[in-house]
C-alpha cells in the first residue's frame, strides 16, 4: 500500500495551499500502486484500460507505458478517433482501441473510414446485423474495411439460460454460442468488415462488491451468485469463442472488469482483461474481499458557512454518480475523518453540509476532501487534475473536459 501519510489531510492541504478549491488531485503513489495491483491480479493477462474510468489523457498515457497494460477500451467512437490522432507519431501510435459501446454516429464513422491510421487501430462493437446495416448506410457501398468486435451477453440466466431471470447488465442480444457464430458468419460474409475480436462484460461479477459493509447475508448471496455465474460463463464463453473462431482469426477475446479480474483471467478462452476503475479507487470498489484499491483521486471543497456548532457547509459538491439513484451514488467525505452528509440534504448543487465530530473544528476557508462513487465521472466536473507526487504537486494536467472534449 502507499505510505499512510496519504490519509493525512494536512499533507494534502500543504501540497495544494497555493490552489483555490474546488480542486481535484491524483495521488500518483496510490495510482501507481493500484496499477501494480491490477497487474498482479491479472497474473499475466494483458490489461486493456477502460478510458471511461479515467477520462484524462495524461493518466491514460502514464498507465499504458507501464508493463502489463496494452490497449484502450474506449466508450465512444469520437473519443477513439481523438486518442488515435493524438498518439499518432508517438510511442503510443500502435495502441489498439476498442470502442466498447455501439456507435450510431454517422459523421464519426465517415471520419473513421477516411483515416487509414485510425482504421488500423480502432475496432467498433457490433451485436446484430442492424449495426452492420447502419455502418453501410453511413459509408455507402464499397467502403474500406472497418474492424469489428462482437459483444457476447455474459449475464447469468439461472433458469436453464432462459431470459425469465436475468442477472447482469442489459447489453448484447447475443447469449448463446449459436447466436455468436451466426453473427460471425454474417460479418465475414459481408464486404467492408473485418471481424477481429469478441468481448463480454460480466457486470454481475465485476461491478458488484461481494462484501457489502454491515450486510453479511447479502454478501453471502452475492458470492453464491457470482461463483455460479462464473462457472456457467466459462463454458458458454469458450463455446462462443470456438464458434466464432471457425470463421474468423480473432486477435483478442476481452472480458471482465476491475472486480472480476481473477475469475475472468482464469478462463482460458480469454486473451485479455479490462480494467479502469481499479486505478482510481472510487467508493464503489470499497466492498470487495479480493482487493482493496487505494483512493487515488480526491477532490477538495471549501468550507463557506458554519450554520451550527456541529455542521460545516461546503461549496458545491453535488457530483452524483450514474446508476440507480440512492445513497451509494453520493460522494463521500473522506478527510478529515469523522464527517458525514446530512440525510435530508446530501450533496447539493451549490452547497453540501457535513456533520460529525470533525465538523466542530472546521472553520470558514478550511478544506474537506471527498471521494466520488465512480472512477471517471469526477473528470466531467473538473477541467484539470493536480498530480500529487509525495508532498508536492508535480504537474497539473487537463481532463477530457479541460481539453474541450465531451464524449457523453
Amino acid at each position: 500500500m502507499p505510505d499512510q501519510t496519504s490519509l493525512d489531510p494536512e499533507r494534502l492541504n500543504r501540497a495544494t495551499k497555493h490552489l483555490d478549491p474546488p480542486l481535484a488531485v491524483v495521488d500518483l503513489d496510490a495510482f501507481d500502486h493500484n496499477a501494480d495491483d491490477l497487474v498482479r491480479r491479472a497474473a499475466g493477462r494483458p490489461i486493456r484500460v477502460a478510458s471511461k474510468s479515467v477520462r484524462c489523457r495524461a493518466l491514460l498515457e502514464r498507465v499504458l507505458r507501464r508493463p502489463g497494460f496494452a490497449g484502450v477500451m474506449s466508450y465512444s467512437l469520437p473519443e477513439a478517433l481523438w486518442l488515435a490522432r493524438e498518439w499518432a507519431g508517438t510511442d503510443l501510435a500502435t495502441t489498439d482501441i476498442l470502442v466498447a459501446y455501439p456507435t450510431t454516429d454517422h459523421a464519426a464513422l465517415r471520419d473513421l473510414a477516411g483515416d487509414r491510421h485510425a482504421r488500423s487501430r480502432i475496432s467498433i462493437i457490433v451485436d446484430s446485423v442492424d449495426h452492420l446495416n447502419l455502418v453501410d448506410a453511413a459509408l455507402g457501398s464499397g467502403h474500406p474495411d472497418v474492424r469489428v468486435c462482437l459483444e457476447l451477453d455474459v449475464s447469468w440466466r439461472p433458469l436453464f439460460g432462459r431470459d425469465l431471470v436475468h442477472v447482469g447488465t442489459r447489453r448484447s442480444p447475443l447469449f448463446s454460442a449459436r447466436q455468436a457464430g451466426a453473427l460471425a458468419d454474417a460479418v465475414t460474409a459481408r464486404p467492408g468488415f473485418e471481424l477481429v475480436g469478441l468481448m463480454g462484460y460480466e457486470g454481475q461479477i465485476a461491478g458488484l462488491g461481494d462484501s457489502p459493509r454491515g450486510r453479511p447475508v447479502l454478501g453471502a448471496l452475492l458470492r453464491f451468485m457470482q461463483d455460479r455465474s462464473a462457472t456457467e460463463l466459462a463454458a458458454r464463453r469458450a463455446a462462443a469463442v470456438r464458434a466464432v473462431r471457425q470463421v474468423a482469426d480473432l486477435e483478442f477475446v476481452n472480458g471482465g472488469g476491475t472486480g472480476s479480474i481473477e475469475t475472468t483471467g482464469a478462463d482460458p478462452s480469454v486473451t485479455e482483461v479490462a480494467a479502469g476503475s481499479g486505478l482510481v479507487g472510487p467508493t464503489l470498489f470499497d466492498n470487495y474481499r479480493r482487493f482493496s484499491p487505494a483512493p487515488a483521486v480526491l477532490f477538495a471543497l471549501p468550507v463557506v458557512r458554519r450554520p451550527a456548532r456541529t455542521i460545516a457547509t461546503l461549496f458545491g459538491g453535488g457530483y452524483i454518480a450514474s446508476g440507480v439513484a440512492g445513497k451509494d451514488r453520493l460522494p463521500s467525505p473522506y478527510l478529515p475523518e469523522g464527517l458525514t452528509l446530512l440525510p435530508l440534504e446530501g450533496a447539493g448543487e451549490v452547497q453540501t453540509p457535513v456533520t460529525g465530530r470533525a465538523a466542530r473544528d472546521l472553520r470558514v476557508g478550511d478544506r474537506v476532501w471527498l471521494r466520488h462513487t465512480k472512477a471517471g465521472e469526477l473528470a466531467e466536473r473538473f477541467t484539470e487534475y493536480h498530480l500529487l507526487d509525495g508532498d508536492r504537486i508535480a504537474a497539473t494536467v487537463p481532463t477530457y473536459r479541460g481539453e474541450g472534449r465531451c464524449f457523453g
